[in-house]
C-alpha cells in the first residue's frame, strides 16, 4: 500500500468493485485483507491461515472479482465452501462487491436445491461458482467440462471440508480443473492433511497467517433473541415495552427496512426516524442533533449512514438485522456505552444465523446471552411503572391547584372522584391495556424458534399432541404433514424442502410446528392447492412429505 493512498483504494481495484466496498460501510482493510488481496491480485497461490470473522471473504472476493473478465459468459473462479449456509453467505458477499458490475453473474451451488437451475445458471454464463463439494460433484457427473473455463480457485475453510470427509470429491474437482489455474487456501488450521492438499495442488504458494485478536466490549451487556424474519417487527414492539432506554439505535440491512421499521415505531407513538445512505447530510445531521437533545428517541440506520454516529445518550443498540460479519458486530454495539456509561445490546437472531452467532462469541471472546420475549405480566409491570413515573412528579401540589376543579367537574358530571379519575387516566393512557387480559390478547404471535424446552418443563407427549395450534395470520393457511419429531424431523428441515421445492420467498412462510408424530407449517392461501401439487413428491430425511391441508374442526 502507498504513501499517497490508504484504505482499500491503495489496492488499485476496479472503481466500480471499490464503490461497492464502500458502499457497505468498510473504510480500512482488516490485517487478512490487507496481507491476502495484493498476493491474489499479483497471481501467485496462497494459503491463508485465518479464523472466520477476520473478513477473509472481501480477501478474496475482491481481487478475485477484479481480475473476472466481465465479457467472458464463463465460469471464470469457482470457490468451495464446506457448507450450505457458509455458501449462500460467500455468494451473497460477491453478490454485494459485484452490484456495480452488471456483467458479473454469481450463482451458488448447493445440494437440497433442484440441480436444474444450478446447472443452467453455470450454463448460460456466471462467472463465479460458489459449490459445496458434494454437489458440485454432482455436477461433474452430469458435465465433465462444466469447470474447464475455471482459471481460480478458494478453497475457503478447507480443513472444515475434510472433518466433514469430502477429501476423495475434492480430488475429483481438482482433476477437472484446468492445471494452470490460481489456487488460494484458507483454513484455520493447517493440519498434515491441509498441508498434503497444498503441496499437491498449489505452485510456490505464498504464506499468510493472521493471529486472531479477541475483541472484548466489556462495558456492554449483550443479549440475543431467537425470532423468524418475518416476527422482527413485532419483537422489537415487545421489547421496546420492557427495556428502560433513553435512546436507541436500531440497525437493519437495507435502506427501505429503516423506512418500513421507522414508520412502524411512529405508529405505536415511538419518536423514530430513518437513517439511511438517501438523506442528505443536512437532514442527517438534524436527525443526530434531535437525537441528542432528546427530540428523537429511536434511530433506525444502516451500517453506512451510521458511521462516526457519537450520541452519549444511547443507552440501547438492537440489531434488528445480523451483521455480515463480527467486525461490524463490534462497531455497532460500540455506539452505546459511551463516556464509561453502561449499555445494552440486542441481536436478533434468525434460525440460519445461528453460526454467524457463534463466530461472533469467538471472536468477541463473550457469551452473547439468550433471552425471550417478554411475557403479559412483564409488558404490564412496564406499562404501569411507565405509568407512575409519568405521574408521581404531578401529584405533589396537584390538590392545591387543581382541587377546587375536581370538585366541580364530579359535581357537573354526577360522579365520584374515583370514576373520574380513572376517566382520566383513560385518556392519558390514549386507550393502552393495562389489564394481562388486554395485553394476552393484543400481544403478537411469539417467534416459535425459541430454545427448546428443558427437561423438566417439557410437557408429556400426549399434551404436546393435543396442544391447540397457535392462531392463523390473514391470508395464510395451515397444512399437515405427518413426518414429526419421531422422523427426526426439524422445523429447519421442512423449511428448507419448502423453500427449494415450492419456490417461495422465505417470508411467505409463516411458523412451523413439529410435534412428536406430526407437524403443521403455515403456507399462504392464495395458490395453495398448485404450490401442495408443486410439492407432492417432495422428500425431507428420505421421506414423502405428503402436505395436506389442515382442517380445524
Amino acid at each position: 500500500m502507498t504513501q499517497e493512498t490508504s484504505g482499500f483504494a491503495a489496492f488499485d481495484l476496479n472503481p466500480n468493485i471499490l464503490a461497492a466496498v464502500i458502499a457497505t460501510g468498510y473504510e480500512e482493510p482488516s490485517a487478512i485483507q490487507q496481507q491476502s488481496i495484493p498476493i491474489i491480485l499479483a497471481g501467485h497461490d496462497m494459503i491463508g491461515q485465518a479464523q472466520t470473522g477476520t473478513g477473509k471473504t472481501a480477501a478474496f472476493a475482491l481481487p478475485i472479482l477484479n481480475r473476472i473478465d466481465p465479457a467472458k459468459r464463463e465460469p471464470q473462479a469457482l470457490i468451495l465452501a464446506p457448507t450450505r449456509e457458509l455458501a449462500l453467505q460467500v455468494a451473497t458477499a460477491f453478490e454485494t462487491y459485484a452490484k456495480q458490475m452488471p456483467s458479473v453473474n454469481v450463482v451458488a451451488v448447493y445440494g437440497g436445491a433442484p440441480m436444474g437451475p444450478q446447472l443452467k445458471a453455470i450454463r448460460n454464463g456466471a462467472q463465479i461458482v460458489v459449490a459445496t463439494p458434494g454437489r458440485l460433484c454432482d455436477h461433474l457427473r452430469r458435465d465433465e467440462k462444466v469447470l474447464a473455463t475455471v482459471n481460480h480457485l478458494v478453497l475457503d475453510e478447507a480443513d472444515e471440508m475434510l472433518k466433514l470427509g469430502f477429501m476423495d470429491d475434492l480430488e475429483v474437482i481438482f482433476k477437472a480443473l484446468p492445471a494452470t489455474r490460481q489456487t488460494v487456501l484458507f483454513s484455520a488450521t493447517l493440519p498434515q492433511s491441509i498441508r498434503a492438499i497444498a503441496e499437491r495442488h498449489l505452485r510456490d504458494p505464498q504464506h499468510v497467517k493472521i493471529q486472531t485478536k479477541t475483541q472484548t466490549v466489556t462495558a456492554i451487556e449483550q443479549a440475543h433473541l431467537l425470532v423468524h424474519a418475518d416476527q422482527k417487527t413485532s419483537a422489537v414492539l415487545s421489547l421496546l415495552e420492557v427495556e428502560d432506554f433513553d435512546a436507541l439505535i436500531m440497525f437493519v440491512r437495507t435502506k427501505q427496512a429503516t423506512l418500513d421499521l421507522a414508520s412502524a415505531l411512529e405508529a405505536k407513538g415511538y419518536k423514530a426516524a430513518a437513517l439511511n445512505g438517501d438523506i442528505a447530510q443536512n437532514q442527517r445531521e438534524r436527525v443526530i442533533d434531535s437525537l441528542k437533545d432528546g427530540r428523537l428517541d429511536i434511530v433506525v440506520a444502516t451500517d453506512v449512514a451510521a458511521r462516526g454516529l457519537d450520541v452519549p445518550r444511547i443507552t440501547h443498540v438492537f440489531n434488528v438485522d445480523m451483521p455480515y460479519d463480527p467486525e461490524s458486530y463490534v462497531h455497532r454495539i460500540g455506539r452505546t456505552g459511551r463516556a464509561g456509561r453502561e449499555g445494552r445490546a440486542l441481536l436478533l437472531v434468525t434460525p440460519r444465523e445461528r453460526r454467524m452467532l457463534q463466530v461472533i462469541e469467538r471472536v468477541t471472546g463473550q457469551k452473547v446471552a439468550e433471552v425471550r420475549l417478554p411475557d403479559a405480566q412483564a409488558v404490564l409491570d412496564a406499562r404501569i411503572k411507565k405509568l407512575t413515573n409519568s405521574l408521581a412528579p404531578l401529584v405533589a401540589d396537584a390538590e392545591s391547584t387543581h382541587g377546587d376543579l375536581l370538585d366541580r367537574l364530579t359535581a357537573d358530571i354526577g360522579c365520584s372522584p374515583r370514576a373520574l379519575a380513572a376517566a382520566l387516566l383513560r385518556k392519558a393512557t390514549n386507550g393502552q391495556a393495562l389489564t394481562l387480559a388486554a395485553i394476552e390478547r393484543e400481544r403478537p404471535l411469539v417467534p416459535n424458534s425459541t430454545p427448546r424446552e428443558r427437561s423438566g418443563d417439557r410437557p408429556e407427549r400426549g399434551d404436546r399432541e393435543r396442544r391447540a395450534p397457535a392462531p392463523l395470520a390473514e391470508g395464510r393457511a395451515r397444512c399437515r404433514t405427518a413426518l414429526g419429531a419421531r422422523d427426526g424431523i426439524a422445523a429447519k428441515n421442512l423449511l428448507g424442502a419448502i423453500l427449494n421445492e415450492g419456490g417461495l420467498a422465505r417470508e411467505a412462510i409463516g411458523r412451523i410446528q413439529v410435534r412428536d408424530s406430526f407437524s403443521l407449517v403455515e403456507l399462504p392461501e392464495e395458490g395453495l392447492e398448485k404450490l401442495l401439487a408443486k410439492l407432492k413428491d417432495t422428500r425431507v430425511a428420505g421421506k414423502q412429505l405428503k402436505l395436506r391441508r389442515y382442517r380445524e374442526d
